[in-house]
């Protein structure tokens, strides 16, 4: 039995007029009557009561009617179905991002528009550390990942592609001396204690400004940890220390914080995509292309005013 059985057989069944039918598939009476009957005999029932003037279905008949009906539009569905995701207008997207990159107007700003793009995707969003993202890209586990950028050895098989730079922003408490500085030089801190992630976090951010400590010439004393962006802010509030963050996180506002500008030469960190190395899927291209056109219209993070 093949599908062209079945449309034949619909088409007699809706007609109840082999000739009619015929005119409707293209195809002569001829042919269509024999392939009716092969239907038939494949089955061992029959379908339809015929003589010259009269064309009826049999019970058989109109049983098989509405399965044969179901499986052409399941058919037809499927190839819908198989063209879309072609074109990359159906499926799952599994997209990483890190604390800070809500707060930009990269990710809220695409999925926006790529939602609009293609309602029929399923994104399917993990908050991760930046070195936990890099892992699941590699191993198929996320489909892309926005990470800060972390400056180490790539990790086979994935790719790292820079998108977004921002500054990077002193938080500090209000009753500072310096808190109300117009600029900061991390050199002016080496006497603070810092509030920052875990080591083992994996944040890009961690490698950034341990980096950047050095380069001033001293090593930074973290007096707390914590594991939230707002977590750091708050114990920032308490005064318990200072901390570093980028720039989109100066919408967090708390009672005695204040964002100060770092002066320190490449004080800021890159927003990137992690991505596997090969050849994206149709359903992630459309993404990255709306990606690539939502990147071109962000500016970078604007320099905090003194407050």
């Amino acid at each position: 039995m093949e599908l062209r059985h079945l449309r034949y057989f619909v088409a007699v069944a809706e007609e109840l007029h082999f000739t009619r039918a015929a005119e409707r598939l293209h195809i002569g009476q001829p042919p269509l009557s024999q392939q009716i009957q092969a239907l038939e005999a494949e089955l061992g029932v029959t379908l339809f009561e015929r003589n010259r003037r009269h064309v009826a279905l049999t019970e058989a008949g109109k049983r098989f009617l509405g399965h044969a009906r179901q499986i052409l539009a399941d058919t037809r569905h499927a190839a819908d179905e198989a063209r879309r995701a072609a074109r990359g207008e159906v499926g799952e997207l599994r997209i990483g991002f890190t604390y800070s990159v809500p707060f930009t107007s990269i990710l809220p700003g695409l999925l926006r528009d790529y939602r609009q793009r293609a309602p029929g995707v399923t994104l399917t969003l993990h908050e991760m550390f930046t070195i936990d993202q890099i892992s699941a890209v590699a191993e198929d586990r996320l489909d892309v990942g926005f990470v800060r950028n972390l400056a180490r050895d790539e990790t086979p098989g994935v790719t790292l592609r820079e998108i977004h730079r921002d500054p990077l922003r002193l938080v500090i408490n209000a009753h500072h001396p310096l808190a109300d500085a117009p600029q900061v030089s991390l050199a002016d801190l080496r006497q603070e204690g810092f509030i920052f992630y875990p080591r083992d976090a994996g944040t890009g951010i961690h490698r950034a400004v341990a980096q950047m400590c050095r380069a001033a010439g001293f090593a930074p004393k973290v007096v707390q940890e914590a594991r939230e962006a707002t977590t750091l802010i708050g114990l920032v509030a308490a005064g318990l220390g200072v901390t570093v963050l980028p720039s989109p996180l100066e919408c967090v506002r708390m009672p005695d914080v204040r964002y100060v500008p770092l002066s320190d030469p490449g004080a800021h960190i890159s927003l990137a995509v992690a991505l596997r190395d090969r050849p994206p899927t149709p359903l992630l291209a459309g993404f990255l292309a709306c990606l690539e056109e939502r990147s071109a219209t962000v500016v970078e993070h604007p320099a905090a005013e003194p407050r």
